[in-house]
Parts: structure tokens; C-alpha cells; sequence
């Protein structure tokens, strides 16, 4: 699927042609620079390498240098790849968000945000066990039985319990494009995105 890299502004709200109020999300979507470009011959299958967000050559190792100047370009902070472009593009060549179309349907994905460590009731959406009444005073929020008794004497792997919740990459598809703006590089899509504000989202088509 080819795509484009950007970074997920924040959240407006805009209006259709009938008056409703739509949610949607505001992202960066570009402009990416080519910085590889697999092939079959070369690396056993075809795909585009981009790179986004410049950082300082400070920050960079010196072979992730030497690769950004192959391209005829600075250290970027994100690198992905892509596969499914129906363009040709060589090293060196500029991606930007004009590459989606309004009314289109694209599929974004990125880490959400952390939560830290969460109970069921948050975690897995439990109820708790029984009610406020009836001698009930510190179970509202307990996960209640976990496992069986002497068979099988354990606890089954991949048990909904309280953990660590978020951080996870989670993508969200079909999410339609209602906007696109060139000049400023900014994709308006319906609808949320995981991930905080200036979080590094990838847009698929």
C-alpha cells in the first residue's frame, strides 16, 4: 500500500453540506524525500523508503548520514517504507500530500497513547463483581475468578487481567478524506487517530 508520513496535529471539528458537525483529524502529511528504493533484483522485493521531519546532524549516526546523503538530503527523525506506488520515483524525489485525493478512503496507524497500568473495569471494560449491596464493600472493580480448581490447577494464558495498557501500534482504516491542503501540507481525515498530538502517524491508501 502506498502512503505518506506525517504528524498528527490535533482535532477540529468541521461542517458538511447538509449542516451536520463532523469530527475529524488534523494531520502533516509530508512533504517525504525518497530516501531508498528497493528493488526486485537488488533486495528481493519493491518498495519505497521515505523519510520525514529533519533533525540535526548532531543527532544522527554517521551511517544513517552517509545513507540520508545518498538521497541529497538531511538526517530525518522517521524512515518508512512502502510498497504499492504506482509513480516511479528515484532518490532524491519529494512526496507530498497531494499524492491523496478528497473523498478517498486511507488507512492511518501509530502507537496510542500509554495509559500505564490499568485494571479490568478500564483495561477490558468488566463490570465488577456483584453490586454496592449485599456485604459487598471492596469488589466493585475486581476481576472475579481467574481459573478453575484442581483441573486444570492453572491459569490460562491470554487471560483478560489488569496490565499495562496502551503504547500499542494500532491502526485505523477506511477513515475518509475531507480535505487536503497543498500549500500548508495538511490532510484533514473523519474521525480519530491513535497517538498524541505531534505523534508520527503513517497514511495508507
Amino acid at each position: 500500500m502506498s502512503g505518506l508520513i506525517g504528524k498528527k496535529i490535533g482535532m477540529t471539528s468541521i461542517f458538511d453540506e447538509n449542516g451536520k458537525n463532523i469530527p475529524c483529524t488534523v494531520i502533516e502529511a509530508g512533504p517525504c524525500v525518497v530516501t531508498q528504493v528497493r528493488t526486485e533484483e537488488v533486495d528481493g522485493y519493491e518498495a519505497v523508503q521515505l523519510g520525514f521531519d529533519d533533525k540535526a546532524d548532531k543527532n544522527a549516526t554517521k551511517a544513517a548520514l552517509g545513507h540520508f546523503k545518498k538521497a541529497g538530503t538531511v538526517a530525518k527523525r522517521k524512515v518508512v517504507e512502502f510498497k504499492g506506488f504506482d509513480e516511479e520515483y528515484k532518490l532524491g524525489d519529494t512526496v507530498t500530500v497531494e499524492h491523496f485525493a478528497e473523498g478517498e478512503f486511507v488507512d492511518v496507524s501509530a502507537t496510542s497513547k500509554g495509559k500505564g497500568f490499568q485494571g479490568v473495569v478500564k483495561r477490558h471494560n468488566f463490570g465488577g463483581v456483584g453490586q454496592a449491596t449485599h456485604g459487598q464493600h471492596n469488589r466493585l472493580r475486581a476481576p472475579g475468578s481467574i481459573g478453575a480448581a484442581s483441573y486444570p490447577a492453572r491459569v490460562f494464558k491470554g487471560m483478560k487481567m489488569a496490565g499495562r495498557m496502551g503504547g500499542e501500534k494500532v491502526k485505523v482504516q477506511n477513515l475518509r478524506v475531507l480535505k487536503v491542503v497543498p500549500e500548508k501540507n495538511i490532510l484533514v481525515v473523519k474521525g480519530c487517530v491513535p497517538g498524541h498530538k505531534n505523534a508520527y502517524v503513517t497514511i495508507q491508501k
